[in-house]
């Protein structure tokens, strides 16, 4: 990886550091802060109805889960399809629920960003898809893992590794499962002790993931941007 942190969030500590400020594409790992933003925003009973420029305002190739223009999901839903399929129209749709607008929403993302210590980060979308203005470094994503997995609702979402998701006008209800791999207790790659985190990856940003895990009273937090091989 090109830029890479690892984070002792317990004692406010980086012990290692590559590239830790500069600035990279995150790709899907923006969802963090996205999801953070909705947790501390919405009931998760809320009901979020997807509008046309949501659904449509992506690029080809993009993951999604098909929703059109009209359904409606409950944030809870949405969190799941955001955090576990990655969906990209969900971030959008989420994003418009809480701020009224993409836009909107990307100026309440950054306004965090700062409150939570983060120095190089600028965020354009609530997804992560190839944006020139739209970057952050491992240090910033660190501190946003941070504050995320201090959420209980998203640390309860984040760790789940499958869910039922509800029918809409295209599809029926149907089954969705967790990308990131050390989630999985029968996966090889599985870590122990894992509290939270996300995968991401585009053409521009390469594999990125974040990572944070939990043993004997500490939390540690894993960043690396710009992955050639794989995210792991």
């Amino acid at each position: 990886a090109q830029g890479a942190v690892l984070y002792d969030a317990t004692h406010n500590q980086f012990l290692f550091s590559k590239n830790a400020d500069t600035q990279y594409y995150p790709a899907s790992i923006t969802k963090l802060m996205t999801a953070l933003l909705v947790a501390e925003n919405c009931n998760l009973s809320d009901t979020v109805t997807f509008s046309q420029t949501a659904v449509s305002n992506l690029e080809s190739g993009a993951v999604t889960l098909q929703v059109k223009a009209g359904d409606t999901f409950t944030v809870k839903d949405c969190l799941y399809g955001l955090l576990l399929k990655s969906a990209n129209e969900v971030a959008n749709g989420l994003a418009e629920h809480v701020s009224g607008s993409v836009s909107a929403f990307a100026d309440l993302m950054n306004a965090k960003a700062k409150e939570l210590g983060c120095k190089n980060t600028h965020f354009a979308n609530p997804h992560g898809l190839n944006n020139e203005n739209h970057k952050t470094t491992p240090y910033d994503m660190a501190l946003i893992l941070r504050a995320a997995v201090a959420n209980d609702t998203f640390r309860k979402i984040d760790t789940t590794t499958s869910y039922q998701f509800p029918a809409i006008k295209n599809a029926g209800a149907h089954t969705i499962t967790m990308g990131h791999k050390m989630m999985y207790k029968t996966d090889s790659r599985y870590y122990e002790g894992i509290i939270g985190g996300k995968t991401g990856y585009t053409s521009k940003a390469g594999n990125t993931l974040v990572t944070g895990a939990e043993k004997n009273g500490v939390r540690l937090i894993a960043v690396v941007m710009k992955s050639k091989s794989t995210h792991y």
